[in-house]
């Protein structure tokens, strides 16, 4: 049983935006895949420090879908919450959205789920506060 204080996923959630340039694509205007698992990890990890209220590494991306490619001068957006909390680890779903900001017209690219643990000074794991479940929806995706 943890001695912390439970936090509600909304306490934690992140929301990112960020402009598609010419240098996070390839010579056809696609945006690298990779772009796109960095900025997962950013608001991930975001979320995760949130939560745990100190540092975090990210230890593993669960799964990373890819569901339509980004272009160049696309504002991405990305929405991150914390979905199930261990005694020290923190799942972390982050859902990308692409908007071509000059039809404003949106598409989500890619949905990604991944686990951060919360570090001490000295650098080892940690616990952290548990997850306060606080509607159905929070247990359905915390169940999951």
């Amino acid at each position: 049983m943890s001695t912390l204080a439970p936090k509600r996923i909304a306490e934690s959630n992140v929301q990112l935006a960020q402009l598609m340039e010419p240098s996070d694509a390839n010579v056809t205007g696609n945006v690298h895949g990779g772009t796109l698992m960095k900025l997962a990890d950013t608001a991930g990890a975001i979320t995760a420090v949130r939560h745990a209220g100190g540092r975090v590494v990210t230890v593993e991306v669960d799964s990373m879908t890819f569901l339509e490619p980004v272009h160049v001068g696309d504002l991405l957006l990305l929405q991150s919450r914390i979905t199930w909390v261990g005694r020290s680890s923190m799942e972390t779903e982050v859902i990308i959205d692409a908007e071509n900001i000059r039809a404003g017209t949106r598409r989500r690219v890619s949905t990604a789920f991944l686990v951060f643990v919360g570090l001490g000074e000295d650098g080892r794991p940690r616990e952290v506060p548990p997850l306060l479940l606080e509607t159905d929806e929070d247990r359905r995706v915390n169940a999951e």
